[in-house]
């Protein structure tokens, strides 16, 4: 009993990280209290043990926000993030050939997070910087992982973003879905038309460590105007390549133990 009280209120503690988001980045602690439903008592206790943790900050008038803590480990993860250390060259030579701005995305928790993006255009439509969550309803790289996961896990998620009605158009958009999805998993990319952001097209691929599901993705935008059908036929073979380059590099160096790691600190002023 000891052991699942301990475990419930680390879960319980953890929660109260995720309810910071970009469009709720300060959190007063009676507006947690609500939010949460914890009792003042307990929710002073965690809020206690993550900012003595560095994890939140307080600026002593009970508004919380994120600690510096999240910012050590922001940059302790790029010295040891094998996705990005990998997949960077790539993502570069990308944005070398092409006038596009690529992006490297990391799947976890239902989430699409950007872990590190290039552009090569001036004035790029889309701008995801690391550590922004991408749409999970919409896009190529939602529709790229979806495609690979288990077929009860893409259903389930599908079934969350289905629109309310008439349980026949529920099932029809579902359906609808499932056979896109087919289509993407067949093809090896998805390619979607300014459903993101407007006037962008954008190709992406997944990429894959070990585990059966994929582990991220590897998308490249271009304004439409300057995507032709000719351009669009090169870059649905060149974004699959590059992401399985990807993965081939990422499982021999599970297998050989190969460091790819320790980013260089001068590449790393570079992503800010």
């Amino acid at each position: 009993m000891a052991e699942g009280s301990s475990s419930s209120s680390l879960t319980r503690l953890m929660s109260i990280l995720d309810i910071f988001t970009e469009t709720r980045p300060e959190w007063s602690s009676d507006d947690m209290m609500t939010e949460l439903g914890y009792p003042r008592p307990t929710l002073y206790r965690y809020l206690k043990v993550l900012t003595d943790a560095g994890m939140l900050a307080s600026n002593g008038h009970g508004i919380y926000t994120l600690g510096p803590k999240v910012v050590e480990m922001d940059h302790l993860l790029r010295l040891s993030d094998r996705l990005v250390a990998i997949g960077r060259p790539v993502v570069a030579q990308l944005t070398e050939q092409y006038a596009c701005t690529a992006f490297l995305v990391r799947w976890y928790r239902n989430r699409l997070l950007c872990m590190h993006s290039e552009t090569s255009l001036e004035a790029p439509l889309s701008s995801y910087p690391r550590g922004r969550v991408m749409p999970m309803n919409c896009g190529a790289i939602a529709r790229t992982i979806l495609a690979h996961l288990q077929s009860r896990k893409a259903r389930k998620i599908i079934e969350s973003f289905a629109p309310e009605g008439p349980e026949d158009a529920r099932k029809a958009y579902i359906a609808e879905q499932a056979a896109a999805l087919r289509s993407v998993r067949r093809n090896g990319y998805a390619i979607a038309f300014g459903e993101v952001t407007p006037g962008v097209v954008g190709v992406a691929s997944p990429i894959f460590d070990e585990a059966a599901e994929p582990a991220g993705a590897l998308c490249m935008t271009m304004r439409q105007e300057d995507c032709p059908h000719e351009l669009r036929t090169l870059i649905t073979q060149a974004v699959p390549a590059a992401a399985n380059s990807i993965t081939v590099t990422l499982r021999q160096s599970r297998h050989t133990g190969t460091d790819h790691t320790h980013l260089p600190l001068q590449e790393e002023v570079k992503d800010r």
